[in-house]
Parts: structure tokens; sequence; C-alpha cells
């Protein structure tokens, strides 16, 4: 009963505001999410790129492209931060403040034209009721967070495991849907035969969903594991997720009895690298190579474990 009203609310507003009207936002050269940084970048003190990404739920990898749009369009400069050189600050130049100030009075207008035939009693107790709302789902949104746990698949989550996989890598390296494919393929042989003794998927979820997943399977040779698709989603990175799933993996080889785990990357993966390293594997091969789409440098590593052969 709820979840009916609530989505018919949601599908009314987003008719009445034209939220899905094909082309640009209140008769502007900017789309809605263009429309949603603009607004940001002139009204909020938090201008670091990670602030804005947070702030919009917005992916990585969309949210530097569509900068690096307004960059070329006069519209953002991009430097340092003041606080953390790590970080990376924009500010809107003086056509960008323009942008936002057309976008602001557009919005008016439209608001304002939305209001022109509601009664004033309505529009008080259409003003306390939007209130109502934000208030309550506010307060679901800013509880604290839950400890990210890790725990088996359930029937959709490989399934997911591919999907992220495809929109992450494209959007982070703009890998092709060659990749997409592998990750399918990994996974299909998984769901289709594994042995549940020796090989497992965990998932890492936070606050109710999954936002990361790795692999241990038996590699061809005896007593070796390979560790497969770690993979954190980038709005769970700071909770050390990665370093917990590539432990998992260790943990699990180490007492089933794999002698080593070894693992295959590329070397534009670099966080997972480093992640690695601090597990203790060592890289004991690289090959160039071209693979979904781009250039790379494939890499393997090795984790030795303990003398004796898995069962």
């Amino acid at each position: 009963m709820h979840l009916h009203e609530i989505r018919a609310f949601n599908r009314f507003h987003t008719n009445l505001i034209g939220a899905l009207d094909y082309g640009k936002h209140l008769h502007t050269p900017y789309t809605l999410t263009e429309s949603r940084v603009l607004y940001e970048l002139a009204h909020s003190s938090r201008t670091d790129a990670v602030d804005l990404r947070v702030s919009l739920s917005l992916d990585a990898g969309y949210l530097s492209r569509l900068l690096t749009k307004f960059e070329r369009a006069g519209l953002v400069e991009r430097g340092p931060s003041m606080t953390d050189a790590r970080r990376q600050r924009v500010t809107l130049t003086p056509r960008g403040r323009e942008a936002a100030a057309l976008l602001d009075e557009r919005s008016r207008e439209a608001v304002g034209s939305l209001l022109s035939g509601v009664p004033p009693d309505d529009r008080r107790r259409l003003a306390a009721a939007m209130c109502t709302v934000r208030d309550i789902l506010g307060q679901s949104r800013t509880r604290p967070p839950e400890e990210p746990v890790l725990r088996d698949p359930v029937p959709g989550d490989l399934g997911w495991i591919v999907q992220r996989h495809g929109v992450l890598y494209a959007a982070e390296f703009g890998w092709n849907t060659d990749f997409e494919g592998l990750v399918a393929r990994i996974v299909a042989d998984f769901a289709q035969d594994h042995d549940p003794y020796l090989e497992r998927v965990w998932i890492a979820e936070l606050d109710g969903r999954p936002v990361g997943s790795v692999m241990c399977v038996r590699d061809d040779a005896p007593g070796t594991a390979r560790l497969r698709l770690l993979f954190v989603d980038p709005a769970a990175r700071g909770h050390g997720l990665g370093e917990r799933l590539v432990g998992a993996v260790v943990e699990f080889a180490y007492e089933v009895g794999y002698r080593e785990v070894l693992l295959w990357t590329n070397d534009v993966l670099v966080a997972a690298r480093r992640i690695y390293q601090r597990a203790g594997f060592t890289l004991v091969a690289e090959k160039p190579h071209r693979s979904y789409g781009v250039d790379l440098v494939g890499q393997d590593w090795r984790l030795p474990l303990q003398e004796g052969t898995a069962k």
C-alpha cells in the first residue's frame, strides 16, 4: 500500500515538473543533471568535486565528463583544493554564474506558474505537506550508516556483479563491453559448476544494499586458488571494504588448505594493486596486451600460504 502510493506520487510529480521531458531543462541549453550541478556550485560552499559527487549522488566518471564539458564551455574552472591538494576544487566563472542565475530565474518562473492557479489556503497546506515529506525522508537519510558486512550471495547478486563491473569500468577506464562479457562468463561458470567447499563468493553490503564483491575459485594448478572480480562501488569507498574482501579470500584459502593464491589484474587498477600489496601479494610477471578496446599491461600476482595441498 505505502509503496504504491509513494510510486504514484513520484510519477505524478515528475510529470508535473517535466523532469522526464526529452531535451533541455527549463528551456535552457542544459539538461536536468547539468542544471543541478550548476545550482549546487552557485549555492553551496562545498565546491570540491568529491562533495559534488556525494551531494548529488552522481557517478564519478559521469561527473568528471560533465565538468570537462563545462570547462570547455567556459562555465567552470578547476584546480587543487585549498585544504587538500589531493582533492579538486570546482568554481563557477562569470559566465557560469550567469548560467546559474538564468536557471534560478527560470525555476522561479516555473514554480510561480505552477502555483498561480492554487488558492492561498491550499498553498499553505501544500507547503506544509512538502515540509513534512522533507522532514520524514530527510531523517531516514541522516541516520548513522550501518556497519558494512560481508555475506554470501542471494538471488540477483551474481547479475549485479556483472552489471556493476560493466558500468564502473566503462565510466572510470573507458573499457568496452568485452570486459562485461568476460565478467559474465566468470560468473556464469561459477554459478553453473563450483565446489562450495573450495570456492566461494562474498558480497559486501552497506545500508542494506550490495556495494562490493570478490570471488575465490580453484586454479588449474593443484593446491592453487585464484582471486577474481574484486570490486567496491565508488559510493562505498573509504570503509576499508577492499581490504576486508581480499582478507576474506586469503583467510578462506588458508583454512581449506590451498598452498597459494594467484590473481591477474591490470596496471591501471592502482588502488586494487595497493590492496594486494598490503595483503602480501607480490608481482611475478607483466605483459602488455590490448583488451576491452584499450592498451593495457596485465600483471600476475602471487601470495604463498602454506605447505600442503587443498583437499
